[in-house]
């Protein structure tokens, strides 16, 4: 058993700052996890919390100088676990220095991720550490495509490929990945084709954000790249946004919007997954519903965007009903704080990737309704007060999603789908009779749009 001690910096607007320590206590996993806040971070006006469950900051001067422990009895507090690696960072830091799977403990993963993680924070192993950037140029994809065949094939990295790789983007799961900047100096998220695909899911993914989109749900900017003809999906970072010091941004801008331009500076948004606002770990992700999230919603996003973000999370389930994306656990699900609230609301949507199959009865990961992760219709009316007050409102946010999801071919085909990737994805998009009751689909068919 060995005890560590971090330090957690946290991104204002001038750069990073100390915001306290962490303490891990390790055998072969993480077994206790306690932090402290540091006195000047918990007076700096802009501070902000780097856990809404477990390091809640609403109580002020209360939490200066205590030692903090992660509800729920959980070993890790889920907003710092956020800032760690993903499955696929993990692989790339063994890789790098050429480790077997899962020999690293908590604490050097946590150092490993570098400073361009996902989020706003930075975990180093002192206050005069400094930060470690890492986020490749968009014109090395051709060589971080190759780094990542090798590294999903389990090969080792050639030198000339070591240092292609950064290894901070957490939010998402196992599949190849890493950050780039283009030349306006925006970042990007570039998912890269893994071992097994059956069908381009860089295509598939692209066109399904871009189809949710098009249905009302929030979604970052994407495209897709042909690199040595192989597709690398992009999509936009969405905890990075552009900002003149000085000038506040208008309300109704969408910060994951904002571009450079002179005299502006990219900041951070704090990030923080539906698994951390929940307050549980993957081992009980499973047991969840859409209901849990949206009840987390009501208790730790701003007032201002609880309405809001609950229907935008039931339209999100529905959207994934129709698509058979059963990919949505709980980091699946992401949050990020407003500065200009402040407080916290849902991210955009990401990692959406449809699931082609046969069988009559489909399930999501997370529950839906009465009939547990059944994905239908019916089941999640079952639960829709979870998510707004009016069973009229839900059954438009329905409407809203079908009206375009049944023309997914078409506007495919007008985003320059390949016939090949139509008929490969097409059994994961659902008619809405298949899941929906006649009765409830007479309902929506009826409902004015």
């Amino acid at each position: 058993m060995s005890q560590r001690k971090l330090f957690v910096f946290g991104h204002l607007p001038n750069g990073f700052v100390p915001a306290g320590r962490l303490t891990l206590t390790e055998e072969k996993e993480v077994i206790s996890s306690s932090f402290t806040y540091g006195t000047r971070y918990i007076d700096r006006p802009d501070r902000f919390e780097l856990d809404p469950v477990s390091l809640s900051l609403n109580s002020g001067q209360t939490a200066s100088g205590l030692e903090l422990f992660p509800a729920n009895q959980l070993t890790q507090f889920g907003g710092i676990r956020d800032a760690a690696p993903d499955a696929w960072g993990r692989r790339v830091i063994e890789s790098q220095r050429k480790v077997p799977a899962n020999s690293l403990t908590e604490a050097e993963y946590l150092l490993g991720a570098g400073s361009d993680r996902v989020g706003a924070l930075d975990i180093r192993e002192s206050l005069e550490s400094t930060s470690r950037q890492g986020v490749a140029n968009i014109q090395r994809l051709e060589y971080m495509l190759e780094a990542a065949e090798r590294i999903d094939q389990g090969l080792p990295i050639p030198t000339r490929l070591a240092d292609v790789f950064d290894t901070g983007p957490s939010a998402g799961g196992a599949r190849p990945k890493a950050s780039v900047r283009d030349e306006t100096g925006l970042l990007w998220l570039a998912k890269f084709p893994a071992v097994g695909d059956t069908f381009s899911v860089a295509d598939a993914e692209c066109l399904t954000l871009k189809l949710a989109s098009l249905a009302g749900l929030s979604v970052s900017e994407v495209k897709v790249l042909n690199i040595g003809k192989k597709p690398v999906m992009l999509i936009r970072r969405f905890d990075r946004y552009w900002q003149t010091p000085g000038s506040p941004i208008k309300t109704d801008t969408k910060l994951h919007e904002t571009l450079p331009k002179s005299h502006a500076t990219e900041q951070r948004l704090p990030f923080v997954s539906g698994l951390t606002l929940i307050g549980c770990d993957e081992f009980d992700s499973r047991h969840k519903s859409y209901g849990d999230l949206a009840l987390s919603v009501r208790s730790h996003v701003h007032p201002a965007l609880i309405r809001s973000n609950r229907e935008e999370l039931f339209g999100r389930m529905i959207f994934n009903i129709f698509v058979s994306n059963d990919d949505d656990h709980l980091r699946n699900h992401g949050f990020v704080r407003d500065p200009r609230l402040p407080g916290w609301c849902l991210s955009p949507l990401y990692d959406v990737v449809p699931r082609p199959g046969f069988a009559s009865e489909r399930y999501l990961h997370l529950q839906v309704g009465n009939q547990g992760k059944l994905a239908t219709l019916d089941n999640a009316m079952s639960a829709f007060s979870a998510f707004t007050p009016q069973r009229t409102t839900a059954i438009a946010i329905i409407r809203r999603i079908w009206g375009e999801v049944r023309q997914w071919k078409n506007a495919f085909e007008n985003w320059g789908a390949t016939g090949r990737l139509i008929d490969q994805v097409s059994s994961a998009f659902r008619d809405l009779s298949e899941i929906s009751s006649r009765d409830l689909e007479k309902e929506i068919r009826h409902c004015e749009p």
